[in-house]
């Protein structure tokens, strides 16, 4: 039977100087490798900081463009160059500021509002974009939620005399013609609705009536009343039959009715 012993460790037998000399080039290709690391990551950063210059560039370059654009009234021209500068910077709230001005002039109101909110998504501290979705929820009825960007506006930016004369001043007439229009509405549906209760439906068709109707007259074609007062002051009532040939002699009486 064999006997149990430890096994005998790899390199036990590899000498102090050539382990030191395989521990000493490690080390450089360790450092070669991190250095190598480092270079790749710093040419990365650079790549990306030129690529978003150029894209910063580029938007900006767009952004000009269209605005030149919507001065001369070319607004579809215009919302495209916008739209190109969206793809490089989404970020750009004053891109959607500018676009939801423009669909407002195309009367594209509820596009408008889209564009404006985005705006104020990305910049909630934008007094002109609060401004801007104002006048756009004018544009679709919203004179409420319009009030309240215009109020917005003027709390992020209180020195701004536009959007206290006109802006939020028209809105606040709108809202109270808004009020006057529903009051006199409600009243008129209220005094309609009352003259229909006062004017009981009759059925003037129904079986019933016409029964009654038939009945009157078939009495009244019957016999006819008269009152007759005399000359001496007396009075009589006279039941004229309708076959009747007979007459009051009409030389006693002064007075029939």
């Amino acid at each position: 039977m064999a006997s149990f012993g430890w096994k005998r460790k790899i390199g036990e037998k590899v000498s102090k100087a050539t382990w030191q000399q395989f521990e000493a080039e490690a080390a450089d290709d360790a450092g070669a490798g991190e250095d190598a690391d480092d270079n790749w990551v710093h040419a990365a950063k650079r790549r990306k900081e030129l690529l978003l210059e150029d894209c910063v560039r580029k938007s900006k370059q767009l952004k000009e463009e269209g605005a030149n654009l919507a001065e001369n009234s070319r607004y579809r021209e215009a919302i495209r160059k916008w739209d190109e500068a969206l793809q490089l910077t989404p970020e750009d709230s004053t891109l959607y500021e500018m676009k939801s001005q423009v669909l407002m002039s195309l009367h594209e109101m509820f596009p408008a509002v889209h564009a404006a909110e985005m705006a104020i998504q990305r910049n909630p501290r934008s007094w002109d974009a609060w401004q801007t979705l104002g006048r756009a929820q004018l544009g679709v009825g919203e004179i409420e939620l319009a009030i309240r960007s215009f109020q917005v506006s003027l709390h992020t930016f209180p020195m701004n005399p536009e959007v206290w004369k006109e802006d939020l001043s028209w809105a606040r007439k709108l809202h109270k013609y808004k009020e006057k229009a529903a009051k006199a509405k409600a009243v008129q549906a209220l005094a309609k609705e009352a003259a229909q209760e006062s004017i009981p439906d009759y059925d003037f068709e129904s079986d019933e009536i016409v029964e009654v109707c038939a009945a009157i007259a078939q009495k009244e074609k019957e016999a006819k009343s008269v009152v007759i007062v005399s000359a001496s002051g007396a009075v009589e009532t006279v039941t004229e039959k309708e076959n009747s040939a007979a007459t009051p002699d009409e030389t006693i009486f002064i007075r029939a009715r």
